[in-house]
């Protein structure tokens, strides 16, 4: 079992930065696939980024590539997403996920995400 719990969300100019900063607790004695969902108003979960907490696999949706960076600090156990030349279009709440297959990493989809965190919101300003 996993828990998670985000951080790190605010407001911000188009073209600026923001951290956000999920803590890993829990049974975190195997690897996971943890994951960054973007919900935008009036859509669903969009699964923004993801990493495999072993190493050698990452994912990026095409809207973000370039701009953001998922990490995971194994000492910390704590997952990142580093968001660089924001859009508007890149508000939404920010759900960490994660769960035990290597294959979700491939292509994030929100209904196979066993945990969830809570969520926190981010709002870019055009």
């Amino acid at each position: 079992q996993l828990f998670l719990r985000e951080s790190g969300g605010g407001s911000v100019q188009a073209g600026g930065s923001l951290t956000l900063s999920c803590a890993v607790s829990g049974y975190t004695d195997t690897k996971y696939c943890l994951g960054w969902f973007r919900r935008a108003p009036g859509k669903d979960h969009e699964g923004t980024a993801a990493i495999w907490t072993g190493g050698g696999t990452t994912y990026y949706d095409d809207s973000v590539k370039d701009r953001f960076t998922i990490s995971y600090d194994n000492a910390k156990q704590t997952l990142s997403l580093h968001m660089n030349n924001m859009k508007p279009e890149d508000t939404g709440m920010y759900y960490c996920a994660g769960d035990s297959m290597r294959s979700m990493c491939a292509v994030p989809i929100q209904s196979v995400f066993g945990y969830w965190g809570q969520g926190t919101q981010v709002t870019v300003s055009s």
